[in-house]
């Protein structure tokens, strides 16, 4: 397998850290996004929408990161990471649609402020932030992960810009439940760190 990803993107980093606790062999390769090759014809047939990351294996090119997470844990019949009963797999689809939505336009987008500059409004992607860790607070409050009684994809989904929400301002103190659900994915063999950059709360 061969992943196109860039360093400090959290939805690349959610598709490594997948394949990292799958344990499965892969080639890294980086995206130079800085230098515009997410816009270079080779990337865009692979991705059209310029964008990483990208999974190619074995002649099949799979784009988006829950995209990449569902394929792994399908080809690997991974049924522990992915349920095949109707409630189980319903379970984990809400909370994907949770980091393609409230997750990316709150702690995300926070964090693509202090971290790359981009021209989003603090006042508004801030209080999008606490709402959506404010939900996830009263989730684990009823088990431990935020799908189901072990983890899943929905937990690796989440963990990179939950984990990463101080880059962008939004602290994680008030959420204890939501801190040691952190500790509990980083507690998991084959765990892979998301770089830490000195930015928001974790400024020097």
């Amino acid at each position: 397998m061969k992943l196109h990803s860039f360093a400090l993107s959290g939805h690349a980093h959610r598709a490594q850290l997948f394949l990292s606790l799958l344990g499965v062999p892969h080639e890294l390769v980086e995206v130079d996004l800085a230098g515009g090759e997410q816009r270079s014809p080779s990337f865009l047939s692979l991705n059209p929408f310029g964008q990483v990351p990208v999974l190619e294996d074995e002649g099949a090119v799979i784009p988006d990161s829950n995209a990449i997470l569902v394929y792994l844990a399908r080809k690997l019949g991974r049924e522990d990471w992915l349920p095949t009963d109707p409630a189980g797999a319903a379970g984990v689809q809400r909370w994907l649609s949770v980091a393609a939505g409230q997750i990316a336009s709150g702690p995300a987008a926070a964090r693509l402020i202090t971290v790359f500059g981009a021209p989003y409004r603090p006042e508004e992607v801030i209080p999008r932030a606490h709402a959506i860790l404010s939900l996830m607070e009263a989730e684990l409050g009823a088990r431990a992960w935020i799908a189901a009684d072990r983890p899943t994809i929905a937990d690796i989904a989440l963990y990179s810009y939950v984990a990463a929400a101080p880059e962008g301002n939004v602290d994680l103190a008030p959420y204890p439940r939501i801190r040691a659900w952190l500790a509990s994915i980083e507690a998991l063999p084959g765990f892979l760190a998301f770089p830490r950059t000195a930015a928001g709360l974790h400024a020097a």
